[in-house]
C-alpha cells in the first residue's frame, strides 16, 4: 500500500539504511551501478520449495517511495551521540528529490523457488538498491513464507477447499491484509477477511462464533435463527454443547430449510475427535438426505493435522485454517537476505562481489545471476544459476549448490526456461499486472510440475539446484580474492 493510516512509507526501513545512503551520499558513491539479488538460504517448514509471492505490493512501495516533507522534519530531529544531528540538511534535501530509478528483475509471483535462487534482481545507483533493501525484504519474505505455508496445507487437503481465517491471530492489520492475499497465491479458495475480499477480490466465507448459540435459549433456537437470516448461507457449528446432539439439530434445519426451497450450506465441527465425528456426522446428514451439506472443519489445523485426519478418513470436505497459515505456524520468518553482487567503478570497471562465509550456505553468489529451469516432460528436472552476462549455450555443466565444485556435477540440457523476467525499467513498469486468480492458477500449475518427492511436508532432501560452471569459476575466483571481490569486462550489455 502507498500509504497506511494516512502515512507515508518511506521510512520503512531500518535505520542502517539511512545511514549507509548518507554514507554513499558523502564519498560520492551515491550514483555508482549496482546489482543485489534477494534470495532465500532455506526452504522453510522443513519442506523442499517456496512459494514467491508479495511482488506486486513491493512495487507499489518502490514506486509510491517518496520522502514527505514530514518524514523529512523526523529525519531532522534524529540526534546522534554528540548531540549534533544524524543526517546532514544537504543529504535530507536529496532524500527530497529521490524518486526510484532503479531496473528490477523477478520471478512471477505463484512461481515455485527452491534454495539460493533469486526470487528479485535490482540493478541501478548503490543508494537506492540498498535503501529498499528493508521493506523488499519485509514484504516479499512474509508473503512467500505464508504462501508456502497455504500451498503445503492445501496440498495436505487436495483435493478439499482450504479457506483461510487467520485475521484474529495475524500479526496486525497490515499482516493480516498480506496473510489474506499470499494464502490465496498459495491455494486457498477464500478468506473470512473482508477487507482483503475488497481490496483483493477474492471470496469471502464465514459462519459464526459459539456466541451466536450462547446469546439464545436453545442451540436449536439459534440455528433456526441463523437459518432465517442466511437461509442458503448457513454453516451451523455444532459442537458448542454436544457435538453430535448438535448435529442431529442441525439435520432438523436443514431438512426444514429443504422443505422451503432452500438448503443448509454446512456444519462445523471445531472441537474434539474430528475424524470420529466427522464420520458420524457425515451419517446423520445422509439419513436424513442432506448429502450436499458440507463438513467444514477448523480447529487450529495445518498441513500435518489435516494430513493425520485424512488418514484415519474424515468425511471433511473443506477445512478452515487460521492461526498456522495467517501466522505461519512453524516457523516465524523466511531466510530471505539481499546481498551486492556486483559494483561498478568510478573508472566504469565492474567488479563482482560476494560474501564469504565458513558455512558454504551462507555465503552470497557474484554475478547478475538468473535461473533456468529445466524440464522433463510436464516435471521440473532441475534448476540452474548462471551469470546472465555469460549465458550457457546449448547443454551446460552444473555443480551442486552450495557446496560448489566438491559437489555433484552433472550436465544439463533440454526443454528449459528462464525465471527472473522484467518488471520495472527505469522504475516504470514493464507490462500488466497478473490477477489475483492468475496467480493462484500459477502456483497450482507450478506444483502439479514438482516431482513429488519434494512436495512432502518433510524433505528427505533439497531439489536440485546447480551453478553453472562459469558462475561457479568465478565464485571460486571473486571468494578467493583479497577483498572478496575481482574486476571483469562489462557485464551489464542490455538484450
Amino acid at each position: 500500500m502507498p500509504r497506511s493510516r494516512g502515512q507515508s512509507l518511506a521510512l520503512v526501513t531500518d535505520l542502517y539504511q539511512l545511514t549507509m545512503a548518507a554514507g554513499y551520499w558523502r564519498e560520492g558513491l551515491a550514483d555508482r551501478q549496482a546489482v543485489f539479488h534477494h534470495y532465500f538460504r532455506k526452504a522453510p517448514f522443513g519442506g523442499a520449495f517456496a512459494v514467491a509471492a508479495g511482488l506486486a505490493n513491493a512495487l507499489e512501495w518502490l514506486r509510491n517511495l517518496r520522502f514527505e516533507d514530514d518524514d523529512l522534519a523526523y529525519l531532522r530531529g534524529l540526534r546522534g551521540q554528540a548531540g549534533t544531528p544524524l543526517l546532514q540538511p544537504e543529504f535530507l534535501e536529496f532524500l527530497a528529490r529521490l524518486r526510484f530509478t532503479c531496473d528490477l528483475d523477478a520471478v512471477a509471483e505463484g512461481t515455485v523457488m527452491f534454495a539460493h535462487e533469486p526470487l528479485v534482481r535490482v540493478r541501478g545507483p548503490l543508494l537506492q538498491c540498498q535503501l529498499v533493501e528493508t521493506a523488499l525484504l519485509n514484504i516479499v519474505n512474509f508473503q512467500t513464507l505464508v504462501a508456502t505455508k497455504a500451498a503445503r496445507v492445501c496440498l495436505a487437503a487436495a483435493p478439499d477447499p482450504v479457506f483461510e481465517f487467520g485475521l484474529r491471530r495475524a500479526q496486525g492489520i497490515d499482516g493480516g491484509l498480506s496473510a489474506s492475499r499470499a494464502a490465496y497465491i498459495g491455494g486457498c479458495s477464500g478468506t473470512s477477511n473482508v477487507l482483503a475480499g475488497k481490496l483483493c477480490g477474492m471470496p469471502v466465507k464465514g459462519t459464526h462464533a459459539h456466541s451466536w448459540v450462547v446469546a439464545f435459549e436453545s442451540e436449536s433456537e439459534s440455528f433456526e435463527a441463523l437459518a432465517r437470516a442466511l437461509p442458503n448461507d448457513s454453516v451451523l457449528l455444532v459442537d458448542t454443547y454436544d457435538t453430535l446432539e448438535g448435529v442431529r439439530k442441525a439435520a432438523e434445519v436443514g431438512r426444514r430449510l429443504r422443505e422451503r426451497g432452500c438448503r443448509l450450506a454446512g456444519i462445523r465441527l471445531d472441537s474434539g475427535d474430528i475424524a470420529s465425528l466427522s464420520i458420524e456426522a457425515r451419517r446423520t446428514l445422509d439419513a436424513a438426505g442432506l448429502t450436499d451439506v458440507a463438513i467444514v472443519a477448523s480447529n487450529d489445523l495445518d498441513e500435518h493435522s489435516i494430513a493425520r485426519l485424512k488418514q484415519r478418513g474424515a468425511r471433511v470436505g473443506i477445512w478452515g485454517v487460521g492461526t498456522s497459515i495467517a501466522a505461519a505456524k512453524g516457523q516465524s520468518a523466511l531466510s530471505g537476505v539481499y546481498k551486492l553482487s556486483m559494483l561498478r567503478s568510478a573508472s566504469g570497471q565492474w567488479a563482482a562481489k560476494a560474501k564469504r562465509s565458513e558455512e558454504p550456505a551462507k555465503a552470497s553468489l557474484p554475478g547478475i545471476l538468473q535461473v533456468r529451469r529445466f524440464l522433463d516432460g510436464d516435471l521440473i528436472r532441475a534448476d540452474l544459476i548462471y551469470d546472465e552476462s555469460r549465458p550457457p549455450q546449448g547443454p551446460c555443466t552444473g555443480y551442486e549448490h552450495p557446496a560448489g565444485s566438491a559437489g555433484q556435477r552433472t550436465e544439463l540440457r533440454g526443454d528449459h526456461e528462464d525465471l527472473l523476467r522484467p518488471v520495472l525499467r527505469k522504475g516504470e513498469p514493464v507490462g500488466s499486472e497478473d490477477s489475483l486468480e492468475t496467480l493462484q492458477a500459477r502456483c497450482r500449475s507450478q506444483l502439479a510440475r514438482v516431482p513429488q518427492e519434494f512436495l512432502g511436508i518433510r524433505a528427505e532432501r533439497p531439489f536440485p539446484v546447480y551453478l553453472e560452471s562459469g558462475l561457479e569459476r568465478l565464485r571460486e575466483r571473486v571468494l578467493g580474492a583479497p577483498a572478496g571481490g575481482g574486476p571483469m569486462p562489462d557485464p551489464c550489455r542490455r538484450a
